[in-house]
């Protein structure tokens, strides 16, 4: 064989050698080095082709119960807790609805609250989210009030009732003061926030709510009477009523 033709059979079986690679094998035995130098692909452009791995904090609010409302206590308001039983708590849960996980559990008198400006509407409830005590959540706004000013209403008592009551028991006394205050209609709620005490006088605090006013929820009753001659009861001395507040009027709480 002529050294021309050694030289050509060699030339074939280096070109197909390459055969059995993939394609882009072939991509890059085909281009000279030279062609493509390694400073026109910046090292940079290669993560920007990267998937991103960064997450987006979810909307919390979006998932809550209830839709979202304008009205209620602005950010930073502070409210308390009002028609609560002397013997019970009211709940605050981590979201609104009573179905919801109880974080905290607020005495009758706790005053407190701090609202933070979020209000939701279920069907049969309007909800506050408060903070209080270094926890955040939501509670019953049925249940929450600002506390507006404290006034003797000793002489419009008995004014309405046309004599100064007298009764066996602070718990009744407490009741009758109570009842000439309330609303007929709508129908007032009657709480005993605080039990009866005895000692020189007799003691006990009810809460009045609803009156069918907007700006008035109530009122805060702080009873005291004096053991009568016998001693087998109480004679009114005096009433304190605390209005409870459902919203402010031009800027003040409601009086």
């Amino acid at each position: 064989m002529s050294r021309a033709r050694v030289i050509a059979v060699a030339t074939v079986l280096a070109v197909g050698g390459c055969g059995g690679g993939d394609a882009a094998d072939v991509t890059a035995s085909t281009v000279p080095e030279t062609t493509v130098p390694e400073t026109t692909v910046p090292e940079t452009t290669v993560s920007t082709l990267e998937p991103t791995t960064t997450s987006v904090a979810p909307d919390t609010t979006t998932s809550l119960p209830g839709d979202p409302i304008e009205i209620g206590p602005q950010a930073g308001d502070v409210l308390a807790v009002v028609g609560v039983a002397h013997d019970d708590v009211l709940n605050v849960r981590v979201a609104p609805g009573t179905d919801q996980t109880v974080i905290q559990e607020l005495d009758p008198l706790t005053d407190d609250v701090v609202a933070l400006g979020n209000a939701r509407a279920l069907p049969a409830s309007i909800w506050f989210e408060v903070e209080t005590q270094g926890a955040s959540g939501w509670a019953s706004s049925s249940f929450l009030a600002y506390l507006g000013g404290t006034t003797d209403e000793t002489s419009s008592v008995v004014e309405l009732l046309g004599e100064v009551p007298a009764t066996e028991t602070m718990l009744d006394l407490g009741m009758v003061v109570a009842e000439v205050l309330a609303s007929d209609e709508p129908p007032s709620r009657i709480v005993m926030s605080v039990a009866p005490a005895v000692g020189d006088l007799g003691e006990v605090t009810y809460d009045v709510v609803g009156i069918g006013d907007d700006a008035v929820r109530g009122f805060r009753l702080h009873v005291f009477g004096v053991p009568d001659e016998d001693g087998e009861g109480f004679v009114l001395k005096s009433v304190e009523q605390t209005v409870l507040c459902g919203r402010g009027l031009a800027g003040e709480l409601c009086t």
